[in-house]
């Protein structure tokens, strides 16, 4: 369904479920997935990622800030999730960035939210997404 909204920009929260339990802690996967995603879906990275170890979990927590907004992922891999969210200023695929994340950490189903941000100082932009779904792989 594609539908006309008056937003500064869209944000994505991912709740991801039964990821593969070796990406959820691989620091070197996690940085990469934040230094090309902004490629992936058109956005303009201003800065290399940084990726963090919790020493009590051994999860992960990463940002990668990009002139747009930010792209961040936070692991537990002792309950084989993650959390990602994708603020940007300007329409991206979410689709695109979804399928990147699922491909990257294995995940096996999710939770998505899209928001439209900044509605105090509106612009239309056009998305086709549906607001909030689970799905099941």
């Amino acid at each position: 369904m594609t539908r006309i909204v008056e937003a500064f920009g869209p944000h994505l929260i991912l709740d991801g479920f039964g990821c593969n339990a070796a990406a959820l802690v691989d620091k070197e996967g996690v940085r990469r997935f934040l230094d090309r995603t902004p490629d992936l879906i058109g956005m303009t990275k201003i800065m290399p990622p940084f990726v963090f170890r919790f020493p009590r979990t051994g999860g992960l927590s990463g940002i990668v800030i990009i002139a747009e907004s930010h792209i961040s992922v936070h692991t537990w891999p002792e309950k084989g999730s993650l959390q990602l969210d994708i603020f940007s200023c300007k329409q991206f695929d979410v689709r695109q960035a979804i399928n990147e994340a699922v491909r990257q950490f294995g995940i096996k189903e999710y939770d998505r939210q899209v928001l439209d941000r900044g509605l105090e100082f509106p612009r239309s932009l056009a998305f086709d997404y549906l607001i909030s779904e689970r799905v099941k792989k």
